[in-house]
């Protein structure tokens, strides 16, 4: 009689290492969060709450539109490297490498067509004059030509978390010492653009100028037979279609409010919501840079993992996000107003409120982020993709019934439902997953 293998431990310290990578990534993210405060203060004082509506429409748009044709190529690189690279397969790697590229530089040039195209036909409607058409296309192309997933994968892979946080922390440095000197020399919206524009490409550079000195990018240009890429790697393109769409609906959904209001409501109130917004997404941000640190690791861990051990794991990350986000909302009810009048002073003084909301929303995204990790790094991004679709659907919804009566509030409360209404699905899956694991090691062997 034969007795199965118990199974195996996942290696130690997964939870440690996903601790480590966090910090890495919050230190960034700190950074932009002081930085941006002090640049958002210099914008909105430099154009008002009409110039500052426009701006924010029009780097809105852009953010929009490479999040809906860039795909999350850092993904696939995490989920299928780690088998080339503890075999020490070289060759395979490079050849996912190069694959990335070339699909981020198709995504670039399909992006840019499409934002010439929207630019034709509906600038008006956005509020851009022919002035601005221009500039607002350079914008756009520059967001999209300086798209960085692959380096962003390549550098997680490989366990360098320190140097993508070096790399990100560019952008509000050159944000800040741009808006800075756009403010005392040209204060207009087309100069503040071009500074975010030259943010964009310096923070590119640094990503490849790592690669670069690291050799990966020697090894991306010698992977030669991209054809082999789907033999290399079984069940890839489902992988990076599902869980692209997933993460664009995701994040193209934080953007879309924007350019509701300033659709339906005008540049002036896109202005007051996008400062009320740029605020709350510090919680958004949060909830992608504990997914983002933790998803190499879950996928380390998924190989060999029973499905309890998933799911104890999975209670340990949504506890601790709950916690982070109750944290996180008692610190914006008390500083919240005080920030936001010294940031934005006295003619953004409608937007607490909106921020309140937009606060809720991030709170209940962070709560269940670990749910999304786990679904993602199991291969399941369809599932994840269905259930971010019933959020859009309940925002989009609440949306057209609350906007014309409460304004720029109803489409806070809007964004709330729809995080509301995925925070209680994402809750279902948990449940459902950890029972599936639990009966899993209680049956027999």
């Amino acid at each position: 009689m034969t007795t199965a293998p118990p199974p195996i431990e996942p290696r130690p310290g997964i939870m440690r290492a996903a601790a480590r990578n966090l910090g890495w990534l919050l230190a960034s993210r700190g950074v932009l969060a002081v930085l941006s405060l002090f640049y958002l203060g210099i914008i909105t004082r430099s154009l008002g709450v009409t110039g500052f509506g426009r701006f924010a429409l029009i780097t809105g748009a852009a953010q929009t539109l490479a999040t809906l044709v860039a795909f999350q190529s850092w993904q696939v690189i995490v989920q299928y490297g780690v088998g080339p690279q503890e075999r020490g397969d070289d060759d395979a790697l490079g050849r996912l490498f190069r694959a990335s590229a070339v699909v981020d530089a198709i995504s670039a040039v399909l992006g840019a067509l499409l934002a010439w195209a929207i630019l034709e036909m509906w600038h008006e409607q956005l509020g851009i004059g022919e002035t601005l058409k221009r500039a607002t296309l350079i914008f756009c192309v520059v967001q999209l030509v300086t798209i960085r997933s692959t380096p962003l994968g390549i550098l997680r892979l490989r366990d360098r978390f320190s140097l993508s946080a070096i790399a990100d922390s560019i952008t509000p440095v050159a944000r800040f010492v741009g808006a800075i000197g756009v403010a005392l020399v040209h204060p207009t919206v087309q100069g503040f653009l071009f500074a975010w524009g030259v943010a964009e490409v310096l923070t590119a550079a640094t990503y490849w100028a790592f690669l670069l000195r690291r050799g990966d990018l020697s090894l991306l240009r010698r992977g030669k037979g991209l054809a082999r890429v789907v033999d290399d790697n079984p069940g890839i393109v489902r992988f990076a279609l599902s869980t692209n769409a997933s993460s664009t609906l995701g994040l193209s959904s934080k953007q879309l409010p924007l350019l509701i209001v300033g659709a339906g409501l005008g540049p002036a109130a896109a202005g007051v919501f996008r400062l009320a917004s740029q605020i709350a997404q510090a919680l958004a941000k949060l909830s992608q840079l504990i997914s983002r640190a933790a998803f190499p690791e879950v996928v380390k861990m998924v190989k060999a993992a029973s499905r309890a051990q998933l799911g104890r794991m999975l209670s340990r990350l949504f506890l601790g996000s709950a916690l982070a986000a109750v944290a996180i909302m008692a610190l914006v009810a008390v500083a919240g107003k005080p920030v936001l009048d010294l940031v934005g002073g006295h003619d953004f003084r409608h937007a607490w409120p909106v921020l309140l909301w937009l606060a809720v929303a991030g709170c209940l995204d962070l709560a269940t982020v670990g749910v999304d990790t786990v679904l993602t790094a199991l291969q399941r991004a369809g599932t994840v993709f269905a259930l971010r679709a019933v959020g859009v659907v309940i925002l989009f919804a609440a949306a057209a019934a609350l906007m014309p009566v409460y304004g720029t509030i109803g489409v806070a409360m809007a964004v709330a439902a729809g995080s509301l209404g995925v925070a209680v699905l994402m809750a279902m899956a948990a449940m459902r997953l950890a029972k599936v694991g639990t009966g899993a090691e209680a049956s027999p062997q």
